[in-house]
């Protein structure tokens, strides 16, 4: 769904570009507190490679359509939906400057339809169903998170044609765009649920200390006793040693699989994506929203259209540019994820000083005021 140059105009793209930047800049804001844990920034950086990865994996929807992963609500569930916005804007960003995937005019048209509205209808969905289902069952979450992503992508499809609506460049009755976008998207979601919850799934079931969206679902376990239900003792120590707990485990493993598996995906998988064009530029086309589209500014780029230049085999080509656009993903996100959580440590820093010298300051006043007190009792 990656809105190109020409389908919006300037006025309204340069407003959703303010939408985009504050939302942004909230988010970073927000994210602080979601990068707490030192393991979060590398896993957060990861998974903005693997949506970028899977995003290359178009897949079947329809006679002569194709769709693929969005990843708001894959992001949001497993790394928080403040960060999830970032990691989404990450990839889009990198997108459009490296690869001229969505116009560089209306990157603010789609991080707020991608990232943005993806994550709020997501996450607030998926909070909602985490409520009332069974807690502690790991289904609950795999079944909430389905139903989340499900939701997101024809949502974030009637937000593209409210956008259309107020800045649409050609005239095309606004009931048909949605009705159009909407239908292929509603098919959309099924792949992009389908991919979230197989992920979410998959990482509940070898570290679910890692899923942002799981924590604090977990039910107490119980043990029965003549009878009745009651707590479980906490674990004690073993002789000589100390069980480490999950939380402390070390990420390097998933981060390791998580990365090959990303590489794998865009090297190589990636290849066998579906020709067709996506949900939008189907109904663009059907529905003649493209008359005015321009070609990118990055057009001419060595990594344009998710191949490298000068290289003529398309396997090679189309497999070094996924890698490529990887490492780059991963390398960029990681770098802004940590800069935050570093500026989050200074804050903290920072606020520990000023009330630590508060609190000398008064202890010291306390005291010569007791100094004062004895001197003239005496």
């Amino acid at each position: 769904m990656h809105v190109p140059d020409g389908f919006i105009n300037a006025p309204v793209s340069v407003a959703a570009g303010v939408v985009a930047a504050a939302a942004v800049g909230v988010s970073l804001r927000g994210a602080r507190r979601e990068l707490a844990d030192e393991r979060a920034a590398p896993l957060a950086g990861l998974v903005a490679a693997f949506v970028f990865a899977v995003q290359m994996l178009n897949f079947p929807v329809a006679a002569g359509t194709s769709g693929h992963l969005l990843g708001g609500a894959l992001a949001a569930i497993l790394v928080g939906p403040y960060t999830g916005v970032l990691c989404i804007s990450v990839v889009l960003l990198m997108q459009g400057v490296l690869f001229a995937d969505g116009g560089l005019t209306a990157l603010g048209v789609n991080i707020t339809v991608m990232g943005v509205v993806t994550v709020l209808v997501s996450y607030g969905i998926f909070r909602g169903l985490v409520r009332v289902l069974p807690r502690g069952r790991r289904r609950s979450v795999t079944v909430s998170a389905f139903v989340a992503a499900l939701v997101s992508v024809p949502a974030a499809a009637a937000f593209f044609t409210l956008i259309y609506a107020i800045g649409g460049t050609t005239d095309v009755p606004v009931g048909k765009v949605l009705t159009a976008m909407v239908g292929v998207h509603v098919l959309i979601g099924i792949g992009e649920a389908a991919i979230t919850a197989l992920t979410v799934s998959a990482v509940l079931a070898v570290r679910p200390d890692l899923v942002h969206g799981a924590r604090g679902l977990a039910a107490p376990l119980k043990l029965r006793v003549g009878g009745e239900l009651v707590d479980a003792p906490a674990p004690e120590k073993a002789s000589g040693t100390v069980r480490v707990p999950v939380a402390a485990r070390s990420v390097r493993k998933v981060w390791g699989v998580g990365l090959l598996s990303a590489l794998v995906l865009a090297g190589v998988v990636s290849f066998y994506a579906s020709a067709s064009p996506d949900g939008l530029e189907k109904v663009a086309a059907d529905q003649g929203i493209d008359k005015n589209v321009r070609e990118h500014a990055a057009a001419n780029s060595p990594l344009a259209d998710y191949g490298v230049k000068d290289i003529g085999n398309a396997r090679l080509s189309g497999g070094l540019a996924g890698v490529i656009g990887v490492g780059v993903t991963v390398a960029v996100g990681s770098g802004i994820f940590w800069a935050v959580r570093k500026r989050r440590d200074e804050e903290s820093s920072g606020a520990s000083g000023a009330s630590g010298a508060s609190g000398a300051s008064g202890a010291s006043g306390a005291s010569g005021a007791s100094g004062a007190s004895d001197r003239t009792a005496v």
